[in-house]
Parts: C-alpha cells; structure tokens; sequence
C-alpha cells in the first residue's frame, strides 16, 4: 500500500475532489467552484491528487480536465479487504460466543 496515497486523501478537500470526480471528469475551474476554493488552491490539490496517482489529467484545448484513476483506489480496497476479512472472522467468533452465553448454541 503505497503511503503517498493516504497522505493525499488525508486532507479533507483532497478528499471531497475525489468524490466530485467518482460522478465525472471536471475542470480545475468547476472543482474550485463546487467546493468553494480559489483555482490555485483546487491546482495545488490536484497537484497533490496527481503526484499520488489518484488523478490523471487531460489536457484539452486550454483547458485542463481531472479524472479519477481507479488503479490506486484498488490497491487500496485490497488492502482494507484483508482487515474486512480478520475483524468478520472475530465478529463472527463474537456472535458464536454470544449465542453460547445466550443459551442458543452448545459451547464446543
């Protein structure tokens, strides 16, 4: 997992761009105006974003449109994915020790 991508979705705007971007691709200027920033406050974000892989750019024209990349949001499910699985494992050996106390199952 890399580190660079928790530092990035550590900052709370960095955050809320990656949510604007789950819906569609944006121009800087429509990032900055959804989430009430001045654009060279949305462009140090997306500099950021970027740096980390989270984001790709296209440029078009004179403009420049921010997409999410998927790759890194993967790599991190598969990384939580190991974490779901241990604490499903204790929730469930939790649940079968409740039912034993409850008197709903034998103890084994």
């Amino acid at each position: 997992m890399n580190v660079q991508t928790f530092n990035a979705l550590a900052e709370p705007n960095r955050l809320s761009i990656i949510d604007l971007l789950r819906e569609e691709p944006l121009p800087v200027g429509q990032i900055a105006e959804k989430l009430n920033l001045n654009q060279p406050q949305a462009s140090k974000h997306l500099r950021v974003l970027s740096e980390a892989g989270l984001v790709e750019v296209q440029p078009i024209a004179n403009r420049r449109i921010y997409k999410l990349r998927p790759e890194p949001l993967q790599e991190l499910d598969q990384w939580l994915d190991d974490y779901r699985r241990l604490w499903e494992k204790r929730m469930d050996r939790l649940d079968d020790y409740l039912n034993v106390l409850q008197g709903k199952k034998p103890l084994n």
